[in-house]
């Protein structure tokens, strides 16, 4: 199954934080991890949903 990469909006919706915070997150490094396509920032949705499952085991 394909799925589509998630913008900052989608991955904002997702966790319930401000886009301003993952753009905070992204530079302390800290967050789920997102790639720069051009000038913008996606994100696997899988992996979105493992860094949140992460949190909860306090793994990362």
């Amino acid at each position: 199954m394909i799925r589509n990469l998630w913008g900052p909006q989608d991955v904002s919706a997702y966790l319930g934080v401000p886009v301003g915070t993952l753009y905070q997150w992204r530079s302390k490094g800290y967050g789920p991890p997102g790639r720069k396509i051009g000038k913008y920032v996606r994100y696997k949705p899988d992996e979105v949903e493992q860094w949140f499952e992460a949190q909860a085991e306090g793994a990362v």
